[in-house]
């Protein structure tokens, strides 16, 4: 079989940032696939499961709400490695474009301290699997450490 993409990207050089990861065409449509990578592949420690499942409550219910992204808003899910988010967009993007809209997402989810939606039995899976506390950590440490002052480096994948 053939290697997917994302298994050629060098982890060892990858830095958190933003990343186009793929564009797919659908019909007449484009849809990009950004990797959110907050943090370091094989350096950092990787998000806990509860962080990562509570900023992914809080990021799909902001985007899906958002007035200008949540009928382009296609998915926002972890990856499995725990490093970082896959977001699926509507459109033709290159990573800059959609800064605004991902230090608006990390404000959110850095400044929440209401009820996460959807964590309880009836909506959920695994609802107690939360920490919003740690989310919050997160997402101020993704804010000041890379997307407060993105460089070009951390907006295409290294060779």
């Amino acid at each position: 079989m053939e290697k997917i993409a994302s298994f050629t990207i060098d982890h060892l050089k990858l830095l958190p940032g933003i990343y186009v990861s793929r564009k797919d065409k659908i019909g007449a449509e484009t849809v990009t696939t950004f990797d959110l990578r907050m943090t370091r592949p094989n350096f950092e420690p990787v998000m806990n499961t509860a962080e990562v499942h509570t900023i992914e409550h809080l990021a799909a219910t902001f985007l899906r709400n958002h007035p200008d992204y949540k009928d382009k808003c296609i998915y926002f899910g972890p990856m499995g490695c725990r490093t970082g988010f896959y977001l699926l967009l509507s459109g033709d993007y290159e990573s800059r474009d959609i800064v605004p809209l991902v230090r608006e997402l990390f404000t959110f989810v850095r400044d929440y301290k209401d009820e996460i939606p959807g964590a309880s039995a009836k909506d959920c899976g695994n609802y107690l699997d939360m920490n919003l506390g740690m989310a919050n950590y997160l997402a101020d440490k993704y804010l000041r450490e890379v997307l407060d002052h993105i460089s070009e480096e951390r907006l295409i994948y290294p060779e």
